[in-house]
């Protein structure tokens, strides 16, 4: 309740701030540095919300150096990031020349460590490279589909378990430009109140009717889908023409993992559809890497639609949708991405075969299946550790997902400067990504990770929670020798 409190009130400062300074911008007492309207304009409709331009002057401009920081290297487990300083707070940047080497990436979505400069990958990237070009020049309907694009699509259905599957160039526009080609008017879209904002504008984009559920909880969705069997569409009382059930496999700002099974139970009571978002469960869970759906046990045929990114466990990009044959044949003629979106680069391509391949052991190793098994342990120790250090920590045990909470507005950006000085890399996250008082900086986890660099940064980040007093838990993790690998002990400690 006391950091809830203090968070509020250091909101209320910035703000009280924040209008002082709009106040002496205003009558020239402090030079203005952001965009205005010019002073013919000022009688127009503003181009942006009033808060959201407060908050960008007042609040975020403070500790954007926290933000955009350039690297200029592979993001592996390591980076090398340029250095840039501000004269005037934050609002621009002079880059010094100087380039910091080896900063531990704990910031990365690299999780089975496929972001490398070396290796087959890469070497089987640049043969294709040198055989196909970088760019395709058409969309996948015209003369953009090549033989690559094809194997592809057969490797991921295998890889899936589904019958058929279609690949994207883009993560962001699989879902934003499929979910209208598969709901409409007349439809109802029932979403996670956490899901992505790709999940969220594809919803809007579709014009269908959309109701939210409470963050992976059963009773408010079974609630919502009774609710609209017995009371179908608003007005008419008509039956929905579909209902479609939003959600992803691990929730990218919680670090959390959907309950599957149950979702799948109530799919199947209530005669809904369910659209799967796999981008960061999808080679990051299960024992060989094939997501949520192999984490629980399930079958692919219960999950209507299968999507994912290749951003993210296959270091490369674009995304995929998996499914029944009827399904990916309708979205190759209706979906907007599948139509218009130039087709993936050759390359690329051929990154995600290769890691693909790796993972599923066809390339007749077992690096894949070791990197699958190095990412759940590293993520394991690496979240036990810093429970046990007193650390608030969201998501569940397994996720590759680590936020770390900060909460109050001043420590967001102190946290990610101490980290820097430290050479740590880490993401810190605030308003609108989280509620206004669930600022987090959030840790991904990665196969490329040693025991020695997540050692290493646990004892930094121990040492920034010292100084930022972040240790907000009541509830500390005993560290037992004899314990085994993955239990755990409480203990009350006194507030």
């Amino acid at each position: 309740m006391l950091v809830a409190v203090l968070t509020y009130v250091g909101y209320g400062v910035l703000t009280l701030f924040g209008y002082l300074r709009d106040f002496m911008r205003q009558w020239k007492i402090e030079k203005c540095q952001n965009a205005t309207e010019r002073e013919e304009q000022k009688d127009f409709v503003p181009l942006y919300q009033d808060f959201e331009n407060f908050y960008n002057r007042n609040l975020y401009m403070r500790i954007r150096d926290s933000w955009n920081r350039p690297i200029c290297s592979v993001p592996g487990a390591k980076v090398d990031m340029m250095e840039r300083v501000s004269h005037d707070y934050n609002w621009t940047f002079t880059y010094t020349g100087r380039v910091i080497k080896d900063i531990i990436n704990m910031g990365s979505y690299n999780y089975l460590g496929f972001a490398q400069k070396a290796g087959t990958c890469q070497e089987a990237a640049a043969k294709v490279l040198s055989q196909y070009g970088a760019g395709v020049c058409s969309t996948r309907q015209e003369m953009g589909n090549l033989d690559k694009h094809e194997e592809l699509e057969k490797l991921v259905a295998r890889f899936l378990g589904v019958e058929s599957a279609m690949a994207y160039g883009m993560g962001f526009a699989t879902n934003s430009m499929n979910i209208p080609a598969l709901v409409g008017k007349g439809c109802l879209i029932l979403s996670d109140e956490l899901n992505h904002a790709s999940l969220v504008l594809g919803a809007r984009l579709s014009g269908a009717t959309i109701r939210i559920f409470k963050h992976n909880n059963m009773q408010s969705l079974e609630k919502l889908l009774k609710d609209a069997i017995v009371h179908g569409q608003p007005r008419t009382r008509r039956p929905w023409k579909k209902i479609l059930i939003l959600v992803e496999g691990i929730y990218s700002m919680e670090g959390s993992i959907v309950r599957l099974p149950e979702v799948i139970a109530l799919k199947k009571k209530y005669k809904s559809y369910l659209y799967l978002d796999e981008a960061h469960s999808i080679g990051a869970l299960g024992p060989s890497g094939r997501g949520v759906v192999e984490y629980f046990g399930l079958s692919p045929e219960d999950v209507d639609v299968m999507m994912g990114t290749f951003t993210k466990s296959f270091g490369a990009a674009g995304g995929y949708i998996g499914g029944k044959k009827e399904l990916i044949d309708y979205l190759r003629t209706y979906s907007h991405s599948a139509v218009y979106a130039t087709s993936l680069s050759p390359p690329v391509v051929e990154q995600i075969i290769t890691s693909m391949k790796c993972i599923m052991g066809e390339d007749g190793t077992n690096v894949g299946k070791a990197r699958v098994q190095q990412l759940a342990e590293n993520t394991r120790y690496f979240r036990r550790r810093l429970k046990e250090m007193g650390f608030i920590i969201y998501g569940n045990e397994d996720s590759p997902v680590v936020p770390l909470m900060l909460y109050m507005p001043a420590k967001i950006g102190a946290f990610g400067r101490e980290m820097l000085k430290r050479n740590i890399g880490v993401v810190v996250v605030g308003f609108p990504a989280t509620p206004i008082i669930e600022s987090r900086a959030r840790f991904c986890l990665s196969a490329a990770h040693t025991k020695e660099m997540l050692d290493t940064a646990l004892k930094e980040i121990n040492e920034v929670g010292d100084l930022l007093q972040l240790k907000y838990s009541r509830h500390r993790l005993v560290p037992l020798l004899d314990r085994p690998f993955d239990e755990t002990t409480y203990e009350e400690t006194e507030d």
